[in-house]
Formats: structure tokens, C-alpha cells, sequence
């Protein structure tokens, strides 16, 4: 695979000059004019960096937004019209579900702006600058600190900062730590709350595949949904009313019809979440042993529960789509990387780096002094923390997010405070105390809605008795201790006790309750105690993790200020941190193992081969079979064939979903939704010629928003560009 020159990315006092490969690599955008434009022309690249990224003009970042929590979109009309996932919006458009309306089931496809539906708690946030505020936030950093004034410091002068930075503005700011806290930069945002949803596909077509086929290649599906954004009358952010008209971006994609080839150039803009690509073998070792095993087992069990219910009723599968997703996604990554770190036995090449960092430390006294510890210190926190990990990872997947009921007890914390103030506080703020109770209320009914006792209770069981059986009791929640001292330490019993008993699982005793709260109940609900037990264990034992985090923290840091010294030659990226990055490569297959050689694009065709009736992730709705059978693609099929999807060799990883894939010109080509089997490993190690982005191809998404939805007025708000 062809490399790439780049210019120096960095201003740290740290030398490096010129290599990385083309496809590696996480880019910060505001540093992209400092890149060797020669090659990336050749390349493919048409744009300057101020097309990428500027402040004073009109550029691609204007385009690319952090949609709700943990997903990219982008701007694809002047008009607002956003384009995300259908994975990122999936929890919007099941709550707009019903048996009578399933919008997961059928697709939604608003006929005008008047039928597009409100989505109250959606944003998107547009990236206005970034700034470089290393020199503020650690010139007031003495070396003689210990780890916690360190960090202290740093967040009091970073607090600062943000507050000058918002001071007389609707803007919100964040500083961010780069390589480990050697580099500080501030990302001012602007935020916009009134987000509505346009289109989506049914799921037999944006989720086709669903769990079976996910993180996998080959790919058929069209993961995407459209929404739209709204400004007040005067063009400024606001809340959602009748009134608001549609966001005018400063930047919108054209969106390109014109196809794909094997070796075009593709440039993906976006929000990728979190990589570690200088864990050292200490930290792969704990993912080994504790983090995935974790992982893999409480929630396959509970995965396995949830799947019956789904399978009982369209009703049932309802309720428990969007929570299914959720919890499978994870547990399924972690399956795969642990047979990637096998495969490319990652331990060992860590350990090499770790042999050679050593001896580079050892070469010269000055290294040796302010190195000389590095690796002992981070060995000795992984070591020193692991029981807390892992009971802590216990506590979560198996009570804070185990049985719903858990996290459900938990929102009426607030109300507690409220009910504990004194009768004359209480007097004076009883508008809060209304306001809390009318929110619950709100939130019980969404809760109720798609809750199933029996299901939630099974859960509980089969988790619970993991946790008896997997942790240590010092680590159990104090109320759990007392609950199984009363049921003679049958868990089982614990848990049909608590959901028996308790005002949270059950809406009629929970609206009886709202209707007049009173404190002592509440203190006195099992679920509510059992909750906030298990809250405080947990914060307990992360506290305990976190004493050992602030060497690890420091340790790290070293090591990577060590490492960027000892490879002057190479130029090194920051890890992914939730900013916006960019990354390029190009269009092409893969060799994934011996005899097995895939090609770069799907098509219509391998739909249809996957077609199987009595499995509903590979359901094909009549009408998509019929434009098949007539090949009616339209202006975009390509050669009698309807592309589906392609991938590149693009550096993503989670957060990235929903990112725009462009090519050279800026046009968006295709959107990114997930990564490849056999590159499961990336967030820990970029592997050359194995890591792909898998993209759903922009002419399938039109064929189905065209022939399919049949909203073409959609497409007539798009630049289309042949």
C-alpha cells in the first residue's frame, strides 16, 4: 500500500520528521495546513486545508456535527437536512414506535417539513474553532507536584479557560488532553436542540444483517436516517417550537452520484471516540483477562434473555430493540478483538517496544533519571488495581446496567434530595419539587412503556448469581449483603423480593406514589436502596481504582513523551478523544485470510443471496424485492448492478459512525457505519491492509430514499453532482 509523506503535525518540543502510512492516523483538523499537499494531490485531495478547516470562511468542519451523544453527522442541504446513521437515531425512531405505527418496522417518511417529528433532548453540536492552550494550562504545572495537584491544577486553569472562552457567548467550550497530557487543546461548539427526524428505513433494510453481520464484511444494508435542524426565526439556536424554521449551514455537502472505484481517494471527517495506541502490554493484558471475559459472559447471558422476548411478539421485539442493540454491540467487539490480539499476538509486539524502550533509556544517565521508572510505575497500577476493575465491571454490567429496574431507581435521586430539605425549605421550593415529580412522571411513562417485569426479573436473577459467584463479598452492595442474609443467600430470592415489593416495577404503584411522594417510602422502596447500595460500591471501588489510576496517568504520559523521543523519525498522531479528526486512505478489498480475498463493494444482488425468511435480521420487504426483479435503480445503479456498500482503509473507530465519506472534491461519497472482523484491534493497533471502514454507498441510500421511501423531494433539496 502506497505511503504518504506529512510535514511536522506538532508543536510539543518533541522531534519527529516524516513517515506514517497514508491510512493510519487520526488528523486534527486545525493542523492540516502543515501537511505535505504534494502527495495527497497525487493522491486524489482537490481541496487546500482551508477548504478542510478555517474560521474566517465557509469549510467542511461547518458540515460535520456531533450528533446527540456519541455519533458523527453532516449537513447535506442548505435547508438543515442532516444525514447520521440509523444505528445513532435508532433510540429516537423506536420511541416514535408504536404496534399501530412501527416506524422500525416500515421505515418513516415525512412528505413535507410539517410531518417531521420532534425529537425533545436530541442536539447537534458545530464545531466553531479549536485552539492550541498548552502554554496556559501546564506553564502553571511544577514538576514537584504530586499526580492529583497535577491534575487539580491543570483542571482549575482549564475550568478558566473555558469560562473566558464562553464569557458573552451562546457557545460552549472544552479543553481536551492530547498524547496523554503532553498537549491541551480548547474546542469551542454550538449547539442546536431542536433536531426533528425526517427518514428512516424499516430495519429489514438499515439494520439488514443486524447482529449477525455486525463488524463484519461483506455488508448489505443502508444505515442511515435523515434529520433535520431548526433555528429560531432570528437564526439562533433554541428549543423546539412551531415556530422555528430550518438551520441555514455555512457548509452542506454536495452528494456525489457518480460512484466509486477500487484506489479512488476517500477522506472521512468526524467525532472517533477513544483509541489507545500506546497501551502497553500491561494494560492488553488486563483487556485479556479481565475487561472482555467480563464483558463477553454477563452479557451474552443476558443477550440470551433478551432474544426470547423478542421472539415472542412484534409487540415484544418493539420494546426490546433498541436495548438489545445496545447492550450486543460491545460484546460482540469484544469476542472480536480478543482473536485479533491472538491472531497478531499484539502482547509480544508490545512487549518488543517495551525491550527496545528500555534500552533506550539505559543508553544515556539524563534518560535513565527521567524515564527510568516509567514502566515499573504503570505495571505496578495495573497490578494494584485489577480486584477493583474487576468487581467494578461486575457491579456495572450486572446491577447499574443489568436489570433496568436498577437504573430506573436511580432517577428518583434527585426527588429524594428534594423530599429531605425541611418542611420550610420545602415551602419555598415546592416549584422544584413539582417540576422533579412532573419529570418522573414524564420519564415512567417512556419507562413503563416498553418495560417487561417477568423479562427485567429474569435478568436480574441470571446477573445476580453471576455476581455472587464471580466477586468477592467485601466488593457485594451493603443492602445486597442484608437482602441475601434474609433470604439465606438465594440470590434468586433477592430478586423476586425486591421486584415485588418495589413502586419501580409496576406504573400503577409508581403514579400512586407521585401522586403524593413522601420520603420515607422512597428510603424505605427495595429497588431504590438496593440502587443506591450498589451506586455507592461502585463509586467505592472506582475511587479505590482511581488511587492507582493517578500513577497510571503519569506513567502513561512519560510513555509516550519517552516513545515520541525514541522514534524522532516518525510522526506520531493523538489518540482519538471525541474531537474532531480527519482521516484518509482509499477505496479497495482485502486479503483476510489464506484463500479468502474480498472485493471493495456489495451489491443488490448479495441482499437477495442473504434473504431468509424465517430469520428476521435477513428479512426483504416485498417492494425492495420487486425494484430488484426490475432492476429499477434509476440514475443509481452502476452497469445493471445496485451498488450497496464499499470499504476503504480509513482510520475509524466508534464515534466515527455516522461520518461523511467524501471524495477529493469534498462530495460525500458514502457514510461510514462500521469496521471490518479482521480490524477489530484498531483502537489498540492500527494493522496495515486488514483495518477497513465499512460505508454504506450515497447512490444506495438515494435508491431507497427515491424508489423506495418515495420522497423524492428530499433528493430535489440535495446538490447532486454527476
Amino acid at each position: 500500500m502506497k505511503k504518504l509523506t506529512f510535514a511536522v503535525l506538532i508543536t510539543i518540543p518533541l522531534l519527529f520528521s516524516h513517515l506514517t502510512r497514508a491510512d493510519e492516523g487520526m488528523w486534527m483538523v486545525n493542523l492540516l495546513k502543515q501537511l505535505d499537499y504534494g502527495e495527497l494531490t497525487e493522491k486524489g485531495l482537490k481541496l487546500d486545508a482551508q477548504d478542510i478547516y478555517s474560521i474566517n470562511q465557509s469549510s467542511l468542519k461547518d458540515a460535520i456535527v456531533i450528533f446527540g451523544g456519541g455519533c458523527t453527522g453532516e449537513m447535506i442541504t442548505d435547508q438543515g437536512l442532516l444525514l447520521t446513521n440509523m444505528h445513532c437515531g435508532y433510540g429516537r425512531i423506536q420511541s416514535h414506535s408504536t404496534v399501530e405505527n412501527d416506524y422500525l418496522k416500515n421505515g418513516f417518511w415525512a412528505q413535507s417539513m410539517d410531518d417531521e417529528l420532534p425529537n425533545p433532548g436530541l442536539s447537534v453540536r458545530f464545531l466553531k474553532r479549536i485552539e492550541d492552550v498548552t502554554d496556559q494550562v501546564l506553564n502553571s504545572v511544577d514538576p514537584g507536584m504530586s499526580e492529583t495537584e497535577r491534575q487539580q491544577r491543570i483542571r482549575q486553569i482549564s475550568n478558566k479557560v473555558e469560562e473566558e472562552a464562553e464569557e458573552g457567548t451562546h457557545f460552549s467550550a472544552t479543553v481536551r488532553p492530547f498524547y496523554e497530557g503532553n498537549q491541551y487543546y480548547m474546542m469551542v461548539y454550538e449547539t442546536y436542540k431542536d433536531v426533528r427526524l425526517v427518514a428512516s428505513p424499516p430495519t429489514s433494510i438499515g439494520d439488514f444483517g443486524s447482529l449477525t453481520d455486525n463488524w463484519m464484511w461483506p455488508r448489505h444494508k443502508a444505515d442511515f436516517a435523515i434529520f433535520r435542524v431548526y433555528m429560531s426565526p432570528e437564526g439562533k439556536p433554541a428549543d423546539y417550537s412551531p415556530n422555528n424554521v430550518p438551520y441555514q449551514p455555512k457548509h452542506h455537502l454536495p452528494v456525489s452520484v457518480k460512484g466509486v472505484e477500487e484506489g479512488d481517494f476517500a477522506m472521512i471527517m468526524g467525532y472517533p471516540g477513544n483509541t489507545d495506541r500506546f497501551m502497553t502490554s500491561y494494560g492488553i493484558r488486563e483487556l485479556q483477562e479481565v475487561e472482555h471475559p467480563n464483558r463477553i459472559k454477563i452479557r451474552g447471558k443476558k443477550l440470551e434473555i433478551m432474544n426470547k422476548i423478542m421472539n415472542r411478539s412484534p409487540e415484544h421485539r418493539i420494546m426490546y430493540a433498541s436495548k438489545y442493540k445496545g447492550t450486543s454491540n460491545y460484546w460482540k467487539y469484544s469476542i472480536g478483538q480478543m482473536e485479533g490480539f491472538k491472531r497478531i499476538d499484539l502482547l509480544s509486539k508490545r512487549k518488543k517496544l517495551e525491550k527496545n524502550f528500555i534500552q533506550w533509556i539505559n543508553g544515556r544517565p539524563e534518560r535513565e533519571e527521567k524515564y527510568g521508572n516509567t514502566l515499573d510505575m504503570i505495571q505496578q497500577a495495573y497490578e494494584q488495581r485489577r480486584e477493583y476493575e474487576h468487581a467494578g465491571q461486575y457491579l456495572r454490567e450486572t446491577m447499574l446496567y443489568g436489570p433496568e429496574l436498577v437504573g430506573f431507581a436511580r432517577s428518583a435521586r434527585k426527588l429524594e434530595q428534594l423530599l429531605d430539605r425541611s418542611f420550610l425549605k420545602r415551602l419555598f421550593k415546592g416549584k422544584d419539587l413539582r417540576k422533579e415529580v412532573k419529570r418522573l412522571r414524564e420519564q415512567g411513562r417512556q419507562y413503563f412503556r416498553d418495560y417487561h417485569r417477568t423479562t427485567d426479573l429474569e435478568i436480574a436473577q441470571a446477573l445476580w448469581k453471576m455476581l455472587q459467584a464471580d466477586i468477592d463479598q467485601r466488593f457485594y452492595p451493603e443492602a445486597l449483603k442484608k437482602y441475601l442474609g434474609k433470604h439465606q443467600d438465594d440470590v434468586s430470592a433477592v430478586a423476586v423480593d425486591v421486584f415485588a415489593n418495589s413502586i419501580f416495577t409496576d406504573p400503577s404503584r409508581f403514579e400512586g406514589f407521585l401522586d403524593d411522594p413522601g420520603l420515607e417510602q422512597l428510603r424505605n422502596d427495595p429497588a431504590y436502596v438496593l440502587s443506591e447500595s450498589a451506586y455507592d460500591k461502585y463509586y467505592q471501588l472506582r475511587d479505590r481504582s482511581s488511587e492507582y489510576d493517578n500513577q497510571l496517568q503519569k506513567g502513561q504520559r512519560l510513555f509516550v513523551k519517552g516513545v515520541m523521543e525514541m522514534q524522532p523519525e516518525k510522526t506520531f498522531y493523538p489518540d482519538a478523544n471525541f474531537t474532531m479528526r480527519l482521516t484518509y486512505g482509499e477505496v479497495g478489498g482485502y486479503q483476510a485470510r489464506d484463500a479468502v480475498k474480498y472485493k471493495y463493494y456489495t451489491t443488490l444482488e448479495g441482499v437477495m443471496e442473504k434473504e431468509d425468511p424465517d430469520n428476521y435480521e435477513f428479512i426483504i420487504p416485498d417492494k425492495l424485492k420487486k425494484l430488484y426483479s426490475k432492476k429499477d435503480y434509476g440514475i443509481y445503479g452502476d452497469n445493471g448492478q445496485m451498488p450497496v456498500c464499499f470499504i476503504t482503509d480509513n482510520d475509524i473507530t466508534g464515534g466515527n459512525s455516522g461520518s461523511p465519506v467524501m471524495n477529493g472534491e469534498g462530495e460525500l461519497i458514502g457514510l461510514a457505519f462500521d469496521s471490518n472482523w479482521e480490524g477489530m484491534t484498531g483502537d489498540i493497533e492500527y494493522e496495515e491492509g486488514m483495518q477497513k471502514t465499512v460505508c454504506t454507498d450515497i447512490r444506495y441510500l438515494l435508491f431507497i430514499l427515491d424508489k423506495y421511501g418515495e420522497v423524492d423531494w428530499l433528493i430535489e433539496e440535495m446538490d447532486l453532482v454527476n
